[in-house]
């Protein structure tokens, strides 16, 4: 990867721009008050032992204290804390209780005790009046990699299938484990070279050994371990890319940068700078810009074409129009240039959209083999700077092109935008026209099934100023047919499909 990071804070959001040959290619967002606790790992101390619900009490420095099964309690690490300890003072040795299942599981009591110092991760945020979930299953996970710290193996993600990838990737990963640490192979490093899990391997063992060092100085006011911010995880995320520059507009999250940088991934140190430009810096490549555009539904192509994008729950579907593009020799080859052109800004909408899922391309129809074959070869090579999996179909009996993309983060939609009051998310609103004619059926309605003397309508200004004057021959026949006046009332907050008849 050849390019420069461009890094926004404010105290409530983090913006992350990847910028590639001067264009803005992917954007990541983080809102400080969505940040949960999972991942988080703490030295907390127990405070209470139920044994009746085979559970405990964990204090990690919250407002609620923390709840701690005796499931999610590492047995047999527990179990070699105590054979130590065994050597110098008496320890009981564990029981076992059956559950509901009639499964063996250890007695809690065993496990714990109150005022015991422990280890946890948190698994599940606090809900309500509950605190949060923990485990003392210890993982730390990177790009790549998982780390088990008391685990001496390596596994394979179940989603990679394909068998020889599998040996591949374990080949490369178990002469990093050891008696004390194990790693698990993610899905995303399906393909990944040997230097690229080296690095995550080298980086994870780096953030034990901290974390290791904490919890020795016995630090439970903090947590031993956040899941690192995106700021940080963009660093470590990129740590094999070949970045030219990496800019960041806060000064003190570019010297916690730094000292993070130093420590476990040195690499990147020298393409680290401070932005101190008046300038704000999303302004620089147009960034802010290219985020709105990146919301609205239609992208237009430098020829003249272009893309309607439509995301939907099932899948994202895309259509290329020709628009202006006339050419300058003949129809077909109008046609096949304005593909190609769609499968580079397709690629890059994909990315900077974050669209995951299924995916339908509706190309432009060709006729010429040879021109579908390469539009498709288009699309593989424009999407082969994406680091997210996909995987494309040729073109179906009905011309369309199949297509998926992982799904990593939510879409950049889904983050900046929320359903549309208006219209409840369908993305039309009905006709002033056909409001008019559903308050006209309204009031037929309501006249037959009560008695009143007169009505009055409630609407928005465009639908009572269309009722006043379009419809006013329809609103006078209607006031003769039943007999009674009808009175029309502007109402401001209204929107246009907001109505209310009330009879007097």
């Amino acid at each position: 990867m050849s390019g420069e990071v461009l890094i926004n804070v404010t105290p409530s959001e983090t913006r992350v721009a990847l910028i590639e040959n001067g264009v803005l290619q992917e954007v990541h967002v983080e809102r400080e008050a969505r940040r949960g606790l999972v991942g988080n790992i703490y030295l907390g101390k127990v405070i209470r032992v139920l044994p009746g619900m085979q559970a405990a009490f964990v204090d990690i420095n919250l407002d609620k204290a923390a709840f701690l099964h005796a499931s999610d309690i590492n047995f047999k690490l527990i179990l070699n804390q105590n054979k130590s300890q065994s050597e110098t003072q008496a320890v009981p040795q564990p029981e076992t209780k059956s559950n509901n299942n009639g499964e063996q599981v250890p007695d809690i009591r065993t496990l714990v005790h109150e005022g015991q110092y422990i280890m946890v991760q948190v698994v599940k945020d606090p809900l309500g009046s509950k605190g949060a979930r923990l485990t003392t299953d210890i993982t730390i996970a990177s790009r790549y990699l998982v780390l088990m710290p008391y685990a001496s193996h390596a596994g394979i993600s179940q989603r990679i299938e394909d068998v020889n990838e599998r040996n591949r990737l374990k080949n490369i990963v178990t002469p990093y484990c050891d008696e004390q640490q194990g790693f698990i192979v993610r899905t995303a490093a399906e393909g990944a070279c040997e230097k690229e899990l080296k690095h995550d391997a080298e980086f994870l063992r780096r953030v034990w050994n901290k974390v290791v060092e904490r919890k020795q100085r016995k630090q439970t006011k903090l947590a031993l371990y956040h899941d690192l911010p995106l700021a940080f995880r963009v660093l470590r995320d990129f740590v094999g890319g070949a970045l030219e520059r990496i800019r960041i507009d806060s000064k003190l999250s570019y010297e916690q940068l730094a000292e993070f940088t130093q420590e476990f991934v040195p690499e990147v140190t020298p393409v680290l700078e401070y932005y101190p430009g008046e300038r704000p810096i999303f302004d620089l490549f147009d960034v802010e810009n290219e985020i709105q555009k990146a919301l609205h539904r239609k992208i237009d192509l430098k020829s003249g074409g272009s893309l309607i994008i439509d995301q939907t729950e099932a899948m994202t579907t895309v259509d290329i129009n020709t628009g202006a593009f006339v050419g300058h020799r003949n129809l077909e080859e109008t046609i096949f240039n304005t593909n190609i052109e769609a499968t580079i800004a397709i690629a890059r909408q994909l990315r900077l959209r974050n669209l995951g899922g299924i995916i339908i391309l509706d190309f432009i129809d060709m006729t010429i083999d040879d021109h579908k074959k390469r539009v498709l070869h288009s699309l593989e090579v424009a999407l082969c700077k994406d680091n997210v999996k996909f995987s494309i179909s040729g073109f179906s009996s009905l011309g369309l092109v199949e297509m998926t993309r992982k799904r990593t983060r939510e879409s950049l939609e889904h983050i900046l935008c929320g359903e549309c009051s208006v219209c409840s998310g369908r993305g039309h609103l009905k006709t002033v026209e056909t409001v008019c004619f559903e308050i006209l059926r309204e009031i037929v309605r309501v006249n037959r099934a009560h008695d009143s003397d007169k009505f009055i309508v409630y609407a928005s200004s465009a639908v009572s100023e269309s009722l006043i004057h379009d419809e006013y021959h329809n609103l006078a026949e209607l006031e003769v047919f039943i007999g009674k006046q009808i009175k029309i009332q502007t109402e401001a907050m209204y929107n246009q499909e907001q109505f209310d008849v009330v009879m007097m």
